[in-house]
C-alpha cells in the first residue's frame, strides 16, 4: 500500500498498521495505537482509513447518548444510508453494526480515535468489545478494528491485568516523539546547537509546529525571541501545554500533588527520598504518584546500569519540564507579558534544570541508537547512569553513560563509561583521568570494564592538551554537539 506523502517519517509506524489493516483471517481483530497528544497519530489513522476504505470515528467528549448519536451519524455517512443516519440504542448495537461489516477485497477496518472519551461514560465498552471479538471467531467477517488513545495509563490498562483485550490484541502501536535528529530535520534547523535549544524546550512533538507560528531561531541568540512568541506567550496554546496534558490523564486526578512530584524531579530531586523530602512527606507517599506519573508516561525510571536498585527519574517530556522550571517558578510576570524581566532571570534555572539534563539524556540517546560500534566498544544492549562508589576517597563518581553489551554466553561487559555536562568550559585531561579511575574502580570490584572505552561530551569542546594527549588513544572519544547530531 502506498505510503501518504504527506506523512513526515512515521515508516515503521505506517508499515506497522497496513500490516495489521491487511492481515488475513476471519472474524475481528483487534489493534491498539497510543502516544501522547499532537504526535500524529488521528493524521496518520485518518491516511490509513482513507486508503483502505476504512470507517474512522473520532470520539469527543460528549454524554452517553450524544456519543451513541454522532457515531451512528458517522457510521451511516461512511456507509451512505438513505437519511445518512444509523440509530443505536446502546453499544452492543453500535459494535456489532462495525463488527459485521463486510469488504469484497480486503478487511474492513474500523478506527475508534479517542477511545478513553468513550470510557468516561461507557465503562461497559471493554466487555462489549470483548464479546464481539470472541463471536467473531466463529467464522465472522475479516474487521480490523483500531483502538487509538491519548491517554497513556487508560490505554496501557487495556492490554494489562485482568483486562479484557489481554491476549486479543495482535498489534499495539506506540506512536512517539521524534528523535532530536529527526526532530531537526522536520523544524529545518540545520545548526546543532540551536537545534538542541529548541528540542530541550519542545522535544520532537510534531503537531507543535503548528501551533508556532514564529518560524525556529536560526541562531542561539534568536532564542529568546521565539520563546516569547511562543511557548512563553500567554496567548500561546502551549503556554500552559503542561496542565493540559496532565489534565488528559484521568486518573491522576489530584492535580496539585502530581505537578508538586513533577515539579520536584525537574528541580534535580530524581531519587525517591529526595522527591519525599521536597514535598515535606514521608518515602512511602510518593511511591504511588512516582507509579502513576511513570505508567502515564510522564516520568522516566531510569535503573542504575550497575546497581538496579537505586531508580533516578526524570520529567520525560521536555515541554512539562521547561515549564515547570521556568514559567510557574514566575507565573505571574510571563503571565503579564513581562517575558523581557522575567527570561534573564530565569536562564540560570533554564541552564541548570533543563539544558544540563537535557545534554546528559541526548548523549545516551546517541550513544544506543546513532553511535557507530566502534565509538561504543560494541553493541550496547543497554545504556544508562550509574553511581561509582570510591571508598578510599570517600567519594562517589555519577556516570552520566554507561553502555552495557551482551555476548553470546550471556555476560554483560561494560564496552563504555562516559561523562556529558553541559558547560561553558572546554573539558580537560583532568576529565579523561576521572574517568580512567571509575573504570579502574569498576575493574577492582569485579565488573567486566577493563577494555570499556571513555567517552567524554562537550558542547563547549575539548582544549589543546586533551586533543594532543588523546589523538592516538583508541579507548577515547572525544563527543561535541555537532558529532551527537551528525556523526557517529
Amino acid at each position: 500500500m502506498e505510503r501518504p506523502s504527506d506523512l513526515y517519517d512515521r515508516d515503521r509506524e505506517w508499515s506497522d498498521l497496513v500490516a495489521f489493516a491487511v492481515q488475513g483471517g476471519a472474524g475481528t481483530h483487534l489493534g491498539l495505537v497510543r502516544g501522547r497528544r499532537r504526535q500524529g497519530k488521528s493524521f496518520l489513522l485518518r491516511r490509513l482509513a482513507a486508503a483502505t476504505g476504512g470507517f474512522h470515528y473520532q470520539a469527543v467528549e460528549e454524554e452517553r447518548s450524544q456519543a451513541l448519536r454522532s457515531f451512528g451519524a458517522a457510521l451511516g455517512a461512511h456507509l451512505s444510508v438513505p437519511g445518512g443516519q444509523l440509530a443505536f440504542g446502546d453499544w452492543e448495537e453500535a459494535v456489532r453494526a462495525v463488527t459485521d461489516l463486510q469488504r469484497n477485497v480486503r478487511p474492513a477496518l474500523v478506527v475508534l480515535d479517542e477511545f478513553p472519551y468513550l470510557l468516561t461514560h461507557s465503562p461497559e465498552l471493554p466487555s462489549v468489545l470483548q464479546r464481539a471479538i470472541d463471536r467473531s471467531r466463529d467464522g465472522g467477517p475479516p474487521v480490523r478494528l483500531v483502538l487509538c488513545g491519548s491517554a497513556l495509563s487508560i490505554m496501557a490498562r487495556l492490554l494489562t491485568g485482568a483486562q479484557a483485550r489481554r491476549g486479543r490484541a495482535s498489534h499495539d502501536v506506540m506512536v512517539s516523539a521524534f528523535d532530536y535528529r529527526t526532530a531537526a530535520q522536520f523544524w529545518g534547523i540545520p545548526a546543532a546547537s540551536v537545534a538542541f535549544l529548541v528540542h530541550a524546550v519542545i522535544g520532537g512533538t510534531p503537531g507543535y509546529r503548528d501551533l508556532l507560528p514564529a518560524k525556529p531561531p536560526s541562531r542561539s541568540g534568536d532564542l529568546a525571541r521565539w520563546l516569547a512568541a511562543g511557548p512563553l506567550n500567554p496567548a500561546s496554546a502551549l503556554f500552559r501545554e503542561d496542565d493540559y496534558l496532565l489534565t488528559e490523564e484521568r486518573p491522576l486526578a489530584d492535580r496539585t500533588l502530581y505537578h508538586a512530584v513533577v515539579a520536584a524531579i525537574a528541580h534535580g530531586n530524581t531519587s525517591q527520598g529526595a522527591v519525599a523530602a521536597a514535598l515535606g512527606r514521608e518515602q512511602r507517599a510518593v511511591q504511588y504518584p512516582l507509579k502513576a506519573l511513570e505508567e502515564a508516561g510522564f516520568v522516566n525510571r531510569h535503573d542504575d546500569v550497575l546497581r538496579a536498585r537505586r531508580p533516578i527519574y526524570r520529567v520525560a517530556d521536555p515541554i512539562i519540564r521547561f515549564h515547570h522550571v521556568v514559567t510557574r517558578r514566575d507565573l505571574a510576570r510571563f503571565e503579564d507579558r513581562r517575558t523581557a524581566e522575567a527570561w534573564p532571570e530565569a536562564q540560570p534555572r533554564f541552564a541548570t534544570h533543563v539544558i544540563g539534563p537535557h545534554f546528559e539524556d541526548l548523549t545516551r540517546e546517541f550513544t544506543f541508537r546513532f553511535a557507530d560500534p566502534a565509538t561504543v566498544g560494541g553493541h550496547a544492549a543497554i545504556v544508562g547512569p550509574a553511581v561509582v562508589n570510591d571508598a578510599k576517597a570517600r567519594i562517589q563518581h555519577q556516570l552520566d553513560v554507561v553502555a552495557v553489551g551482551r555476548d553470546h554466553r550471556g555476560t554483560t561487559p561494560v564496552l563504555a563509561i562516559g561523562e556529558a555536562k553541559h558547560t561553558t568550559k572546554r573539558r580537560t585531561l583532568a576529565d579523561v583521568h576521572r574517568l580512567e579511575r571509575v573504570r579502574q574502580l569498576l575493574d577492582e570490584k569485579g565488573v567486566a570494564a577493563r577494555d570499556a572505552k571513555l567517552l567524554l561530551f562537550s558542547v563547549s569542546g575539548f582544549d589543546r592538551h586533551l586533543l594532543a594527549a588523546t589523538a592516538d588513544r583508541p579507548d577515547v572519544e572525544l563527543v561535541d554537539l555537532e558529532r551527537i547530531y551528525h556523526g557517529s
